[in-house]
């Protein structure tokens, strides 16, 4: 069976995308870690104490798990939406955080860079055109 050019970028951006989100969770967990994530989270003032550090945990592992099944090609329907759910919670938070003049470290790699606004609203742009992409392939209607 002849693979569609589309199917083809479609695999390749769900890989890449995958990879990135185990990246950046796999960092959050195991090398700056939950506990830094959760400062990180509380920093954005829209949840403090137990619900930044229940955030920092869910958030990282969704990360993990969504990535792992986006890159192997199972559970698409879930971990679409499972990225797309952290991609609109991230874009959420940072533009909350971009509208009350925050300056403070995204934590979006478990670093502590200040967060570049204009960088992290191309990135989401990236994001949403990605899953937008996906999407159209993978669930339209073929003839």
């Amino acid at each position: 069976m002849e693979t569609r050019k589309d199917e083809e970028i479609a695999l390749r951006l769900s890989v890449v995308m995958g990879a990135w989100f185990v990246y950046a969770g796999g960092l959050k967990i195991f090398s700056s870690g939950l506990d830094q994530f959760a400062v990180d989270i509380g920093n954005y003032k829209l949840v403090s104490g137990g619900l930044a550090v229940a955030s920092a945990y869910i958030v990282a592992w969704v990360e993990v798990v969504a990535g792992i099944c986006f890159m192997l090609g199972v559970l698409k329907k879930g971990a679409w939406l499972a990225m797309l759910g952290l991609v609109v919670a991230f874009s959420v938070s940072v533009g909350s955080a971009w509208w009350r003049g925050l300056d403070i470290s995204c934590g979006c790699l478990g670093g502590t860079e200040k967060i570049s606004y204009w960088a992290k609203a191309a990135e989401f742009a990236a994001y949403y055109a990605v899953l937008g992409f996906l999407a159209w392939v993978w669930w339209r209607k073929t003839p």
